[in-house]
């Protein structure tokens, strides 16, 4: 597997045979407004260009929406896919919004198991606690198996959570990809995975790589790169948690 970090969740995943796009989040740098409610109000978002051009990044066999919020699906990406390729969703809910936006080839992850000698199986997560949790909706994730394959986890949209847990002990990966950045409002607890929840998924899953995607690319993310990598060197483990910059690959 080669799994390229492009922007914020945005990665692209040769597993298998198939090329995978996961949650295209594909404007020009300062193209939406700030998160509503959120720190950092004087960036707009996405805070950072694209490492490639999205002519090159939508070159996929197969477009995985783990949710619907706008940098996981936005509106250039609704634009420049082609309206007859192949959408993986969370669930039917979702695939109706997707198809009322003009693609003809969607699916749920509720229903669909394989692709090919590829099998996809969802997870749940949680987007938050409390009420934030509850108005942020519903996530979830992406077991992918293969025989030729490392077991390879994507967490989606979540903080260190029993969902996360349980899909660690059921599905035992040896790569996961998780979330960070530690993106909150100016009320509540984080939405995504923190520094200490990033740990908390290493210590459950000391057999598998941790890549930390969602970074440094939307204005309520807190947590720096730099932090992070500070944090991971002091508790000895920057070979089994891997913080790749945008564009960067990492292949197993």
């Amino acid at each position: 597997m080669n799994i390229r970090q492009i922007r914020n969740a945005t990665l692209i995943l040769n597993y298998g045979g198939m090329k995978f796009l996961i949650d295209p989040f594909l404007a020009k740098k300062g193209s939406y407004p700030p998160f509503q409610n959120t720190p950092n109000q004087d960036k707009f978002n996405p805070t950072v260009d694209l490492p490639i051009p999205v002519e090159e990044i939508i070159q996929v066999d197969v477009v995985i929406v783990t949710h619907l919020h706008l940098d996981h699906f936005d509106a250039v990406a609704i634009e420049m896919l082609p309206k007859d390729i192949r959408i993986i969703a969370q669930s039917e809910k979702d695939v109706e919004v997707i198809r009322s936006k003009g693609f003809q080839n969607v699916e749920s992850l509720t229903t669909i198991s394989t692709i090919g000698d590829i099998r996809l199986t969802r997870t749940d997560g949680k987007h938050g606690t409390g009420e934030i949790g509850q108005l942020m909706g519903d996530v979830s994730g992406v077991i992918f198996n293969h025989p030729g394959e490392k077991t390879l986890y994507i967490a989606g949209d979540t903080i260190w959570c029993s969902d996360v847990q349980n899909a660690i002990k059921i599905h035992r990966p040896e790569v996961i990809v998780v979330n960070g950045g530690a993106a909150q409002f100016l009320q509540g607890d984080p939405i995504i995975m923190t520094k200490e929840d990033i740990y908390q998924t290493y210590m459950e899953a000391k057999q598998s790589t941790i890549i930390v995607s969602h970074m440094e690319a939307v204005n309520h993310c807190l947590l720096t790169r730099k932090e992070l990598k500070s944090f991971i060197d002091e508790k000895g483990l920057s070979k089994n948690i891997l913080v790749p910059n945008d564009g960067e690959s990492i292949s197993f």
